[in-house]
């Protein structure tokens, strides 16, 4: 391979800041306000025009998952549009948008869209800050406490933290997925199947049995779901497979075979699904959606056998938490045979270590969301969005004690954490 060095330059360090976090997703948000919220000068970094990650430009259908109280509870509550047909759970993104936003201005965060964090500033293993891109130039920004809220944990990963990628024994990840809007749908005679499980009865036969005959590789499920406006539905169809999302020539790649794939889906449904026979696109997610890339290792890691045994740790950042173990065939549609939600009966909600947040090697350091420390099948539970709100908001929360006590991550009083939390519930 080739190189180029790049001349050595000074970077203008343009803010000095307590909690610093990394990606604007609902792990992020959650961190951000929770640190705000506890006193701690707060920046959020995003490289989007828009925050809320998969919620928003992704343009996720509804919250996926359960947990309960603190800040989700809040959220839910102030995003819900009770204008609308459907549950509490459909999400409305442009309402969404700008209830984030709203709560960004009521904390005084300092807030930097279009900003991309593209480098760890490492003292001694100790991250100090990040470095960012933007049409501004290459800049630095200080921080006593680094949140990596990027889902892939980009900035966790350039500062050295130990981590691995995919399902252990091969290093595979799940597909990717972008996510459309399509209109004209008849309600009273349409279906919506919300699950890969889901196989409802039509006049020309299984729902899902239609999609595998007649819908080409590696799509092949029906997944639609109802929107906040009438007529209008959510498409999860799309599907790619043997992608990096850490690697932007397959971000790139899949991005453009999932658009490629939404004018098939959308001739598939009004040829074979009652009430979908005049629909038509309105509009579709601005990223893809990513659902799987790095592990990292840290002090403690989430199971499988923690999930199905609803483990209730002494050391919880996050209780309550409970979704499916959702893992999409990675090498087709549908469901990996280790997904199947039949095979694995849970006893119920479980928690989650803080130490999970806390990765090896660096300090100074915090993961929230996808990128926290958990194994392939375990990660496939918990990478929802309330569950990634909870963790967001007890990485803030926790970042927020190291500022107050000058302590690290690792160092932190689980207990007092612990206590935070729960405050935060009334």
């Amino acid at each position: 391979m080739e190189y180029y060095t790049e001349p050595e330059r000074k970077i203008p360090v343009v803010e000095n800041v307590d909690v610093l976090i990394a990606g604007g997703g609902l792990a992020g948000i959650g961190a951000t306000i929770a640190a705000a919220r506890h006193g701690c000068r707060t920046m959020l970094v995003e490289q989007a025009g828009d925050v809320g990650g998969i919620a928003t430009i992704g343009m996720m259908s509804h919250w996926t998952g359960a947990t309960k109280g603190g800040f989700y509870e809040e959220l839910l509550e102030r995003s819900r549009d009770d204008d609308i047909q459907g549950s509490k759970n459909v999400i409305n993104p442009e309402k969404l948008k700008n209830v984030l936003l709203q709560m960004l201005g009521e904390e005084k965060v300092l807030l930097r869209t279009y900003t991309l964090a593209v480098d760890a500033i490492v003292e001694n293993n100790c991250i100090k800050g990040i470095i960012t891109e933007s049409k501004t130039g290459r800049e630095a920004i200080n921080a006593k406490v680094v949140i990596d809220c990027s889902g892939d944990g980009d900035i966790a990963a350039r500062a050295g933290a130990p981590f691995y990628k995919g399902r252990e024994e091969d290093g595979t990840m799940q597909p990717m997925t972008l996510m459309f809007k399509i209109a004209g749908v008849d309600e009273s005679r349409a279906i919506f199947p919300g699950s890969f499980e889901t196989n409802t009865i039509t006049p020309k036969g299984p729902v899902q049995d239609l999609g595998k005959e007649n819908l080409p590789f590696p799509t092949g499920h029906v997944l639609l779901y109802r929107s906040t406006i009438p007529g209008v539905v959510t498409v999860n169809m799309t599907n790619v497979v043997g992608m990096d999302g850490t690697n932007a020539l397959d971000l790139s790649e899949g991005h453009r075979r999932c658009r490629m794939q939404m004018d098939t889906i959308v001739s598939f449904l009004r040829k074979y699904i009652d009430g979908y026979e005049n629909c038509y696109i309105i509009s579709s997610a601005s990223v893809i959606g990513v659902r799987e890339t790095r592990h990292f290792i840290g002090e403690s890691t989430i199971k499988k056998e923690d999930i199905l045994n609803a483990m209730q740790c002494e050391d919880w950042a996050v209780q309550d938490a409970h979704f499916n173990f959702d893992i999409h065939n990675m090498t087709g549609s549908g469901l990996d045979k280790t997904g199947c939600q039949e095979k694995f009966s849970q006893k119920g909600h479980y928690s989650i270590p803080y130490g999970c947040l806390v990765p090896l090697k660096i300090d100074g350091l915090l993961l929230a969301g996808r990128d926290i420390c958990g194994t392939h099948m375990a990660h496939s539970s918990y990478r929802v969005m309330p569950i990634c709100v909870k963790l967001g908001e007890a990485a803030g929360t926790a970042a927020s004690i190291c500022v107050k006590k000058e302590i690290y991550p690792r160092n932190v009083p689980v207990k007092e954490l612990q206590e935070l939390l729960k405050a935060s519930e009334n």
